[in-house]
């Protein structure tokens, strides 16, 4: 049974009945004796240190990266409510909440580990953590049909009794870009660039060149252990820009060098299992046809041992 004394409200005003159904999951639980804190995208500074039991975002898959990126370090779980279209991640009706939370509050709800990574960027030998990231690291041209050039190299860690990491080089991309991206990101930007879609509680680094010169250079997936290190050649015809989950960027510099790795955490996220993915991929690329699939009434049976 787990005990609500503080709860975390993040409200994306932009949509519609955001702000309505805030003021009405606030007057339920300050009813229940919860103390209740409520942020927007506007004003969000202040609440990523306080410790919370629960988390509300409200909005849709954006505002889930962002509430995740903010409150995955200390273990509180999100109820993502969706306001906007049918999302991956974002998947809690409106209307369901209360019964999502009791759901929780008993320990019948499902809880969804999903793997973070962290990113770090390196320059002239001074390293900066730029924080976790739930969907994906981009690395891309500020500019129009700018290809850049980034050297790639993956870490990857000693075996039992081994010694040391082993660095292996992936390559030089002459490309628009590279997505590093994680299973949940794996339907997002990578996705639309032909990457791999993933099951979405899987642990795993996937990188995808966004339009590559060499047609040969594909996407590949990485042991969650490993490290990719993107170094940002000298010689660039355009300006280079990192983003992270699509809202929180940072300009590179040629010789940068670009460290993402396992975040030391999980995003844990209520009511957003698998089979809410997979409704929603279904529905969203277009695979729903009637009479077939889960729910068709087909029958299917484990082939017997030969």
């Amino acid at each position: 049974m787990a005990a609500i004394k503080r709860a975390l409200l993040v409200v994306n005003l932009h949509k519609k009945n955001a702000k309505a159904l805030g003021e009405e999951i606030c007057a339920e639980l300050e009813d229940r004796g919860v103390q209740v804190r409520s942020f927007t995208f506007e004003k969000p500074e202040g609440f990523q240190d306080a410790p919370y039991d629960v988390a509300f975002s409200l909005g849709g898959d954006g505002t889930v990266l962002y509430t995740a990126r903010a409150v995955a370090a200390q273990a509180v779980p999100i109820i993502p409510v969706n306001l906007g279209t049918l999302g991956f991640i974002a998947t809690v009706r409106p209307d369901n909440w209360k019964t999502v939370l009791g759901q929780w509050e008993t320990g019948s709800a499902l809880v969804s580990r999903r793997f973070m990574l962290e990113v770090d960027v390196e320059r002239r030998g001074k390293r900066t953590k730029l924080g976790p990231c739930l969907n994906d690291v981009v690395i891309s041209a500020l500019g129009i049909a700018k290809i850049i050039r980034l050297n790639v190299e993956s870490v990857v860690p000693p075996l039992t009794g081994a010694d040391g990491a082993e660095f292996l080089r992936l390559g030089e991309y002459r490309s628009d870009g590279l997505i590093i991206a994680t299973p949940t990101g794996s339907t997002a930007y990578s996705v639309a660039s032909g990457g791999p879609i993933l099951e979405p509680e899987m642990e795993a680094i996937i990188i995808n060149p966004i339009c590559p010169f060499t047609l040969s250079n594909r996407p590949i997936v990485l042991s969650p252990r490993e490290a990719v290190i993107v170094t940002v050649e000298q010689e660039q015809r355009s300006g280079v820009l990192l983003t992270i989950d699509g809202q929180v960027t940072e300009a590179l510099e040629p010789g940068d060098r670009i460290h993402v790795y396992e975040a030391p955490f999980p995003a844990m996220l209520v009511a957003s299992g698998r089979r809410a993915f997979y409704e929603a991929l279904r529905t969203k690329l277009a695979w729903s046809i009637p009479g077939t699939g889960p729910g068709s009434g087909a029958s299917w049976q484990a082939p017997s041992g030969g």
